[in-house]
């Protein structure tokens, strides 16, 4: 049986699996909704991306740390905003690693949308993930109806009655 919205996918790059574990589980609320998508590198999260878009599943959201094996964080989160397939995607970087220079590369070029210092609380992690989905939804204009009880209902209902995002499914 299909189910009655498109899956949205939410991409969690960490090389180190214990703390990669913890995010997933951190993400247990929106699993229901979202297909989380844990990956280890860099190449592996290229490849996901890759399925993902043969598949037509937009990418909503990355979390990505920022040391990595090759590539930064930072260079991987600048590579998805200079794609037309994931210009969209909201992006986060969680490290406790990161500097200054670092952060202001993922800001301006990258299109960072949020920085979590690890470690997070898992609370703090789930609202920062709920209004990042949120704000994809609205900016995408995907319609907002099966993702009210989990995200931001009062600002989906706000842009569907400023006619910022649409019903059709």
């Amino acid at each position: 049986m299909k189910p009655s919205h498109p899956k949205l996918a939410i991409l969690c790059l960490e090389d180190e699996p214990a703390v990669l574990d913890a995010v997933v589980r951190d993400l247990a609320p929106f699993e229901e909704l979202f297909l989380i998508e844990p990956v280890e590198s860099v190449v592996e999260a290229r490849r996901v991306i890759s399925v993902l878009q043969e598949k037509g599943v937009p990418l909503a959201l990355a979390l990505c740390d920022h040391l990595l094996p090759g590539v930064s964080g930072t260079e991987f989160l600048v590579e998805l905003n200079h794609s037309d397939a994931t210009k969209a995607t909201r992006k986060v970087l969680i490290t406790a690693q990161a500097g200054l220079t670092d952060t202001i590369r993922a800001i301006n070029d990258g299109n960072l949308n949020h920085f979590i210092a690890k470690p997070w609380q898992p609370g703090d992690l789930q609202k920062v993930v709920r209004d990042q989905l949120t704000s994809y939804l609205v900016a995408t204009e995907t319609n907002p109806l099966p993702y009210l009880a989990l995200l931001d209902a009062q600002r989906l209902l706000e842009a569907m009655q400023q006619g910022n995002t649409t019903t059709d499914t």
